[in-house]
């Protein structure tokens, strides 16, 4: 079983953020970075958390990530952004564009944004959670690595694609949905195989398309394009809906990489040693061009609470709403936060290798 290690929010922010200053990232942009991963860890969803972290130090130094790349706006209207990462930190990017994304809709109640030549942006939930601290409602998407095969393919073609959707609410936690497309993301995989954990069998296929329970075979096959890969959200086969999945797969990579004029499905991080490509999308909508921030948050008070109140299935005691165990597990962590020992003694690597003193707990 995996043991875990309790640490300071603050310090890790802080260490996480000197990995980057170290790195060449202003220190401005190395926090928002660290922010990102740091409140993964926070909400609990681990495989986006500071476990990322050398794949970040990986990518600056192999020049796959560019530390101090500033996002170039190549279309603007008063509602739209049309931006190029330069290929930079995805998070430093989205991070930004999402910020005159939220004052764009301040003046004219919507915006919506695209960014091409990104890199990965960390938890997709991150930017509908700025919105929602301006009283705003949030959509973040984003396309990956391809990871994926179409319904009735053997050969990963589209990336796990997350789609997050963020709505004020009163009494209760905000509404925050955050999901993958694919049954799970390949950051699930990792923590399976981190842990020594075998995978249920509808989650992914080996090289020959058929269903494994090996995560580790999975990753290798993926990472040296050797086919098979994660299922659709619904698994392999029509019957159970892994169709729609696929569908919902297709539709990111429209809003992201089609709509920005960036690389779509097996042509992100296409060029071994180049920026990835990757293509985000963010859209705010200010609820002034509905009924207002009030009357959406009394609103969803009440969508919420009918489902908290209604009858329960035989053995289960609570009903929840998208994102609110993310949310109480924040409230938990409001100090520190668990991070697995696998994942401390690899940033206690990574501190040695850039010399940078390593004090978190």
């Amino acid at each position: 079983m995996a043991k875990y290690t309790d640490v300071k929010i603050n310090k890790l922010v802080d260490y996480v953020t000197n990995v980057f200053k170290e790195l060449n990232v202003d220190e401005q942009s190395a926090r928002i970075v660290a922010d990102v991963l740091v409140e993964a860890d926070r909400r609990g969803v681990e495989s986006h958390g500071v476990a990322r972290l050398k794949r970040y130090v990986d990518g600056i130094k192999n020049g796959v990530m560019i530390p101090d790349a500033k996002p170039v706006i190549e279309k603007e209207t008063p509602v739209s952004i049309v931006a190029n990462g330069q290929g930079g930190l995805g998070q430093i990017i989205t991070y930004d564009i999402t910020k005159k994304c939220i004052e764009k809709a301040r003046k004219n109640f919507i915006c919506f944004a695209v960014i091409r030549n990104s890199n990965h942006y960390g938890i997709a939930g991150y930017y509908p959670l700025m919105a929602l601290k301006e009283g705003m409602i949030g959509i973040s998407m984003t396309n990956t690595f391809p990871l994926v095969v179409p319904t009735f393919g053997k050969n990963a073609l589209i990336g796990t694609n997350p789609i997050a959707v963020g709505v004020p609410a009163g009494k209760h936690p905000d509404f925050l949905l955050d999901m993958a497309t694919s049954t799970v993301p390949r950051g699930k995989l990792e923590v399976y195989a981190r842990k020594g954990k075998n995978i249920p069998k509808v989650w992914a296929t080996d090289e020959h398309g058929t269903p494994t329970d090996d995560p580790q075979k999975v990753l290798d096959n993926l990472k040296e394009r050797k086919g098979g890969g994660l299922l659709p959200l619904g698994g392999g086969e029509e019957l159970t809906g892994g169709h729609k999945g696929y569908g919902l797969g297709m539709i990111v990579e429209i809003f992201t990489g089609i709509f920005a004029g960036g690389s779509f499905g097996p042509f992100v991080y296409g060029k071994k040693g180049q920026p990835a490509d990757v293509s985000h999308f963010i859209g705010i909508i200010n609820p002034e061009a509905f009924i207002g921030v009030d009357g959406i948050r009394e609103g969803m008070d009440k969508i919420q609470g009918t489902m908290k109140d209604s009858e329960k299935a035989e053995g289960k005691d609570r009903i929840y709403i998208a994102g609110e165990k993310e949310y109480e597990l924040s409230v938990k962590h409001e100090h520190t936060v668990p991070i697995q020992d696998k994942v401390y003694q690899v940033m206690q690597e990574i501190g040695k290798e850039l010399n940078i003193p390593f004090d978190i707990e």
